[in-house]
């Protein structure tokens, strides 16, 4: 039977709906064992489901969150859902999941919508520079974490971010390409007016000067002017890169992908011009999702380590929601690039586009270390 109320349990069980919300609530001490029984047996006989909405407005707290995220198109974000759902579900707590597609105005709606439903806690994954469009749902006591994204000057002092450090895997990324001998490449990207973005385009570079190449040599596409971020049409928009880029008068030997589903639209774009990844081009991603491993050529990615960087979020937020810390926090995590099939040495003469020594890159700690995935049946090169 499906509506049932609490009124509907009460008469059926010749008690009062205080009697039934006291044993919704466990408050039966005092009950009668008799009485006890005949509300637990209607409770089942007729289905009966407690209002969380109603439970909310008595209690004043519902164990909810929100996580809002760009896209599960993209399923870097639904792995991430993944791992914070199951996290959350092991301390009693559920998920609701909102995709904004990085629009400020619908991660307020959102963020306004959950506060008015009861959610005390959001996890948001936008990357935005600014956050101060939320700003007013936090002094109304929303708390929040800021996944995927550095703090910034301005932040709301009481905000968690948690972040892979995206400088560094993008630098590591682009190192491991120069080390192959490639000279002539490509980062590939929609928009980059957010800050994880920004800092791999800056990673990108950065390893570049340290190589003694010039930056401005170097392909940035579609470059800053673009305004879509691409999440939902990432592969799509690295097939259209490589079919421009590779039927250009100086095409690419490599290139740094914004993101997984990115790099394998190149791939595809380039199989479209007639070449092979891994063999004619070399393509490196970012994020190391499931289809990385299984794509063919198996992708060359930088790992976001998202079981720790999950538990971490959820852990700052519910501290948030239990005491509410005064103070911010912001961490930085380290990426690992995993080694695969999709990257190899320059092609013959090609390590002579930019006549420039290659050096040395330093980039600290154990995240700049590759990592070559173990593969049955490795084809040699």
């Amino acid at each position: 039977m499906s509506g049932v109320t609490i009124h509907q349990v009460a008469e059926a069980a010749e008690v009062s709906a205080s009697t039934v919300s006291n044993v919704l609530n466990g408050r039966t001490d005092r009950m009668q064992p008799a009485t006890l029984a005949r509300v637990e047996q209607v409770i089942e006989q007729l289905g009966y489901r407690p209002n969380r909405a109603a439970r909310m407005l008595r209690t004043g707290r519902i164990k909810v969150i929100g996580l809002i995220v760009p896209s599960v198109a993209n399923p870097f974000w639904g792995a991430l859902a993944r791992e914070l759902e199951a996290i959350a579900l092991a301390e009693g707590y559920h998920v609701l999941l909102c995709n904004s597609e990085r629009d400020a105005a619908r991660e307020l709606k959102y963020g306004e919508e959950l506060l008015a439903d009861g959610v005390s806690g959001v996890v948001l994954c936008s990357s935005l520079p600014s956050l101060d469009h939320v700003t007013p749902l936090l002094s109304r006591g929303l708390k929040m974490v800021a996944f995927d994204r550095t703090a910034q000057a301005g932040d709301p002092p009481s905000l968690a971010s948690i972040s892979v450090d995206n400088a560094m895997g993008a630098e590591i990324a682009t190192r491991h390409l120069i080390e192959l001998g490639h000279r002539r490449l490509a980062f590939v990207s929609g928009s980059v007016n957010s800050v994880n973005r920004r800092e791999r385009l800056r990673g990108f570079r950065a390893a570049l000067e340290a190589a003694g190449l010039d930056p401005a040599d170097a392909i940035v596409w579609p470059g800053a002017d673009a305004t879509e971020f691409g999440d939902k049409d990432a592969a799509e928009l690295g097939r259209n890169a490589a079919r421009e880029l590779l039927g250009g008068p100086r095409p690419p030997t490599a290139f740094v992908a914004i993101n997984d589903m990115c790099a394998i639209g190149i791939c595809r774009g380039a199989k479209d011009a007639g070449l092979s990844a891994g063999q004619d081009v070399s393509v490196v991603g970012f994020d190391d999702i499931l289809l990385a491993d299984l794509f063919e050529p198996p992708l060359t990615t930088v790992r976001q380590p998202l079981p720790e960087m999950a538990a971490e979020t959820f852990q700052q937020l519910r501290a948030r929601i239990d005491s509410a810390p005064a103070a911010g926090r912001s961490l930085l995590i380290r990426p690992r690039l995993v080694v695969r099939e999709s990257t190899a040495p320059a092609p013959s003469g090609a390590t002579a586009a930019i006549p420039a020594p290659v050096t040395e890159i330093p980039v600290q700690g154990d995240g700049a270390a590759g990592e070559r995935a173990p593969r049955a049946g490795r084809r040699s090169r």
